[in-house]
């Protein structure tokens, strides 16, 4: 019994540990304190889920091209990223452009993100939108990871079938050299 249950411990926190093929969907943010999603992108970052732009994703939120892999980002049909230069309120309670957090921004951004921002206005207080085929080229879409790992499921199915694989019981008792 007590073996038992440490096994089922081990198993627990195995589990809990090794990231599974989660993802956070990303459908409606629009943005917020560029300091918050650095911090939570990092934490996203470091725990190995996957995540799928499906919908707005807007001001700060588009710092994660910068901080996610792009690996295991992807975008549906709906996907839309919104970029614009970071503010803070003024005295008056008016939007006024925050020069360090607009520099914070671009520096997190991909050189080849910068250039299309560029190439589009650059940051400023009004919002740019990279939807489409413009985002398919900086992020794959989520339906083309899906195409590509079927391919290779289907492939791996078809190469390691059971009647290509041996197997061999050894002990010390018969291993011979």
């Amino acid at each position: 019994m007590r073996i038992g249950g440490l096994a089922l411990v081990a198993i627990l926190s195995v589990s809990v540990l090794t990231p599974a093929s989660a993802a956070m969907r990303i459908s409606e943010d629009r943005g917020g304190q560029i300091g918050q999603y650095l911090q939570n992108f990092a934490m996203l970052r470091s725990s190995g889920e996957r995540v799928i732009i499906d919908g707005n994703c807007l001001s700060a939120c588009t710092l994660l091209l910068g901080i996610i892999p792009r690996s295991r980002i992807c975008a549906t049909p709906r996907a839309r990223l919104g970029f614009h230069a970071a503010w803070i309120p003024g005295v008056d309670g008016q939007p006024v452009t925050s020069r360090p957090g607009t520099r914070a921004l671009w520096n997190n951004y991909p050189l080849s993100v910068r250039h299309w921002i560029a190439h589009h206005g650059g940051l400023s207080r009004h919002m740019i939108y990279m939807q489409g085929r413009a985002l398919y080229a900086f992020v794959p879409s989520c339906q083309a990871v899906t195409r590509s790992a079927r391919r290779y499921h289907a492939r791996s199915r078809h190469r390691y079938t059971s009647r290509h694989l041996r197997y061999y019981s050894a002990s010390a008792a018969n291993d011979r050299r």
